[in-house]
């Protein structure tokens, strides 16, 4: 059978990135052997699996569907409403969830936007919320501000007083939480953060939201696998919604999940806050890919990933402390730790830099008393994604061992700088021969492990292209 011609101004809808556009092409096998040849150490990412990407790389991407299954603004959804129905059903399974209690949205693009979908859902604008501050290990979407500018739109729209850590041991504060709340009268409460290497007190937390009769809402993004897993406190038995992103510790795509219970019109109020109120059509690609991830995530093997997360972050705190490092609160309980810098007189920005320079990749974070945002105290490490590359705990005891070593030489290289402007740092950074010595033994261990996701027989490094 003779295949039907294509018009001229479609000859370019079959072919190969790899022939279309070679600009991009490149840079996307530059980034594959970067993730490859690396140490990821961000505690906030991961690398999902094959499956995952074929499904978000997937021509559901090209369908519009507005609106909830069975209630479509577009037609041809029949398949569709099968991809989020399913979508839907995975999700509450793999949270262990009745149906008959607890409904889930799918839809949100991020975890910032199903954030803020919750808030629209449970708040009046200027009604009153508390979150974790951020230097405390808060997320800008729990009510940011500093004392000149509201930063997210969770301060802007909403009014925010934060409750802090224990400036001495790193913990939630809960006796003071209770005291300001019962100043400041918040209608919510938002638990969950981005760098706390504790756990939760969910009990206490639901006993001070119902003495002003406020919401409960955890964000759960860096630690959603492990409760799924059970390898967390379960914050599905006391709050009232839950929203969490599904690439970190969930290891999927990059979206957002909000789960509500089924009372007080939440499920009504929810839906609509997403979708009109916040976005537009879904993303049914990553919804597919989100289905997938959570099919995965109901398995043996993921409890069994999920537990080695937490163990390689208990090894890597523990390899630190005993290079006479500090960590804040003294480990974790979690798939992160807080690097406390400060009594080295380096910032976690500059230490950064040099892992930059080194493969390692980790970022910057305020510790508890920072004031700086841009030059804070700390580094913020996790073990999701490495784990994910089969790295159990002797891996990370040599880990430590790079990251030691990158930390030396940033205090080298302060040094010879002279000053503690980063312009002057980036310069003394020139010609260091360790710097380029440790970048080709991270290189080397980095690449011993297998890589989730794509082939890495073909990759090579820039340098020897």
């Amino acid at each position: 059978m003779t295949s039907p011609e294509v018009a001229p101004w479609n000859a370019c809808l079959n072919t190969p990135l790899q022939e279309d556009d070679t600009e991009i092409y490149d840079l996307i096998q530059k980034e594959k052997y970067r993730q490859f040849s690396g140490l990821e150490l961000i505690a906030s990412e991961n690398f999902t699996s094959l499956a995952v990407m074929e499904a978000n790389g997937s021509p559901l991407t090209n369908k519009y569907s507005e609106g909830l299954p069975g209630a479509r603004y577009y037609g041809g959804n029949e398949y569709i409403d099968q991809i989020e129905n399913l979508c839907r059903k995975r999700a509450l399974n793999a949270f262990h969830l009745n149906p008959a209690e607890w409904g889930v949205n799918v839809q949100s693009y991020s975890g910032s936007t199903a954030n803020f979908s919750a808030l629209t859902a449970l708040l009046q604008p200027h009604d009153r919320l508390m979150g974790l501050d951020l230097p405390s290990g808060g997320h800008l979407t729990h009510g940011w501000q500093t004392s000149k500018k509201k930063i997210s739109s969770s301060s802007i729209y909403f009014e925010s007083m934060p409750y802090q850590v224990n400036l001495e041991t790193g913990i939630i504060d809960y006796d003071q939480l209770e005291k300001t709340a019962s100043i400041y009268r918040p209608k919510l409460i938002i638990c969950g953060a981005s760098a706390y290497p504790r756990d939760w007190d969910y009990v206490m937390l639901r006993k001070i939201a119902d003495k002003h009769g406020a919401f409960l809402l955890a964000d759960i993004a860096h630690i959603s696998g492990l409760v799924a897993s059970k390898e967390a406190n379960n914050p599905f038995e006391l709050c009232d919604v839950v929203t969490t992103t599904t690439h970190k510790t969930l290891r999927g795509p990059r979206a957002g999940l909000i789960f509500f219970r089924k009372k007080n019109d939440l499920e009504d109020r929810v839906n609509n806050a997403v979708f009109p109120s916040c976005q537009g059509g879904p993303h049914n690609n990553t919804i597919a890919a989100i289905a997938v991830c959570l099919k995965q995530v109901a398995t043996p093997e993921f409890q069994q990933y999920s537990k080695q997360v937490r163990l390689n972050a208990q090894a890597l705190s523990k390899a630190l402390i005993e290079r006479g490092y500090q960590i804040v609160t003294g480990g974790t309980d979690n798939h992160l730790i807080l690097w406390d810098l400060r009594s080295l007189k380096l910032t976690g920005s500059k230490v950064e830099k040099i892992c930059d320079m080194v493969n390692i990749t980790v970022n910057k974070n305020s510790i508890r008393g920072d004031v700086n945002m841009v030059s804070p105290g700390g580094i913020r490490l996790g073990t999701p994604a490495l784990t994910s590359r089969s790295f159990k705990e002797e891996d990370f005891v040599k880990v430590a061992e790079l990251l030691h070593r990158a930390v030396q030489i940033a205090l080298k290289v302060q040094e010879k700088a002279g000053s503690k402007m980063m312009k002057d740092f980036m310069m003394a950074c020139q010609d260091m021969e360790e710097i380029s010595i440790l970048n080709k033994e991270v290189e080397k261990f980095a690449t011993k492990f297998p890589m989730p996701g794509f082939d890495t027989n073909n990759l090579t490094s820039v340098e020897t292209e």
